[in-house]
């Protein structure tokens, strides 16, 4: 059964699972393989719990003379196949955003602007890889009037893949940095692989890209025959880019930004600051905010209604997040930690000005050969802060000699939390979501 063919049988049971605990009656079973499971082994299952067809990969499963299993070569071809031919069936713009950090972020920020005029179709939480961008693209209807999809990778072709899915008509990157170095290899490959996303984008008529023109890896990749909306914080670029300054960031994000003065020229208008009051801690995420400013403007949100929307967005994922608890002031940032976005959050954290500051560092992962060193160069950075206060968590501190108190995960941590409370702090916490350290935050 081709594509097409499988999704004139979607028309008439427009509900996709992969979870065979989870079979609305008149459903297609899609039996997707991981390294620790195999869908196909549950494809009866899914039949007996309402499923009406089992898409397969595996002909051992299938029962002899029961049309309700569908077999194919690859069902998570299949399924981003499917998904595809989906979201073709929708004439709306789709933007595609990936990045080494912020991506997350940014696709909040993009979505609460562009949700101001229209109906907007994003990304929830963090499925952004090769199954959770199918299940987004699944979502996509008749009242939808623009979608956003994020894209996450680890190695090398992932951003291809998934590009060629959802066939994204405008782009984002970010940033580029030091992550999931044991699948890429070095800064080089993650700026190969992001840069996927401008290669789909160049293959495409009138494709946009949305692009920080202070980042020269970005500028380098950018490819000539795509549309350019360039945003930046350095004023020698306010002739052509929609332009951004930190107001203050204490500890909330307060920025102004103006638009390209080329343009207000062209319009008649004289150039006007307008200044947003973040609920995001980091003057890093200036660049997130200049992105959502960025798409905003060009899908004519006005002004006003972006710096609403800016104001307005309250971060709920342990990203960039601050708690106050009856003891202590948190910053949470324990979604993802990397390199680049560790560096950034301390580098943010030394510029606050307030007594009795601590951090709690957990481990960064996925960094192949450069761990030991990207963990050494961490503690190097807190050193140069002179805290005494530091906690660091993970295996990966170990070996590092330093007078830092180290815990192997965040269990340990409890319980010299319950045996010794903190009180009247200003805590960062920062590290890889799977340490989770944000569980931390009902001890402090």
């Amino acid at each position: 059964m081709n594509t097409r063919n499988l999704y004139d049988l979607y028309k008439q049971h427009p509900v996709i699972t992969t979870d065979s605990r989870n079979c609305p009656e008149g459903s297609i079973f899609i039996a997707l393989k991981g390294e620790t499971f195999d869908g196909n082994k549950f494809a009866a299952q899914a039949l007996a719990s309402g499923c009406s067809y089992a898409v397969v990969d595996n002909s051992e499963y299938v029962e002899e003379n029961d049309e309700r299993y569908i077999l194919v070569s690859d069902t998570l071809q299949t399924y981003k196949a499917l998904a595809r031919e989906h979201r073709r069936q929708f004439d709306i713009p789709v933007i595609g955003i990936t990045g080494t950090n912020g991506k997350t972020t940014t696709k909040e920020l993009i979505a609460s602007v562009l949700r101001q005029k229209y109906n907007v179709l994003a990304t929830e939480g963090n499925f952004n890889n090769d199954v959770g961008v199918p299940k987004t693209l699944f979502r996509m209807n008749k009242e939808h009037e623009i979608a956003i999809i994020e894209m996450g990778a680890s190695h090398p072709g992932d951003i291809k893949t998934l590009a060629e899915t959802a066939e994204p008509d405008y782009g984002i990157i970010t940033n580029v940095g030091l992550a999931h170095l044991q699948g890429f290899g070095s800064l080089k490959g993650v700026i190969r692989t992001k840069g996927e996303l401008y290669k789909f984008l160049a293959s495409k008529e009138d494709s946009t890209v949305f692009i920080n023109a202070d980042n020269n890896n970005l500028l380098e990749i950018l490819p000539d025959n795509v549309w350019v909306t360039p945003y930046s914080t350095n004023k020698d670029n306010e002739e052509d880019c929609i332009i951004g300054e930190v107001v203050s960031c204490e500890p909330y994000l307060t920025m102004r930004w103006h638009e390209p003065l080329n343009e207000l020229s062209e319009r008649g208008e004289e150039m006007t600051w307008h200044e947003v009051r973040t609920q995001l801690i980091g003057r890093y995420n200036i660049d997130n905010v200049l992105a959502a400013v960025a798409v905003g403007i060009n899908f004519g949100v006005e002004p006003k209604k972006i710096c609403k929307a800016l104001n307005e967005y309250v971060p709920t994922n342990n990203r960039s997040q601050l708690i106050t608890t009856g003891s202590n002031r948190l910053i949470v940032d324990a979604y993802n930690a990397n390199p680049t976005s560790m560096l950034a959050a301390l580098d943010n954290f030394e510029q606050i000005k307030a007594e009795n500051k601590m951090v709690i560092i957990g481990q960064m992962n996925e960094l192949g050969a450069n761990s030991d060193e990207e963990h050494r160069r961490i503690v190097n950075r807190i050193r140069q802060m002179s805290m005494s206060n530091v906690w660091l968590v993970g295996e990966a501190y170990a070996k590092i000699k330093c007078h830092y108190q180290k815990f192997n995960n965040a269990e340990e941590v409890k319980k010299e939390l319950k045996e010794n409370p903190k009180k009247d702090c200003l805590i960062l916490i920062k590290g890889s979501n799977s340490l989770h350290l944000s569980e931390l935050t009902e001890l402090l």
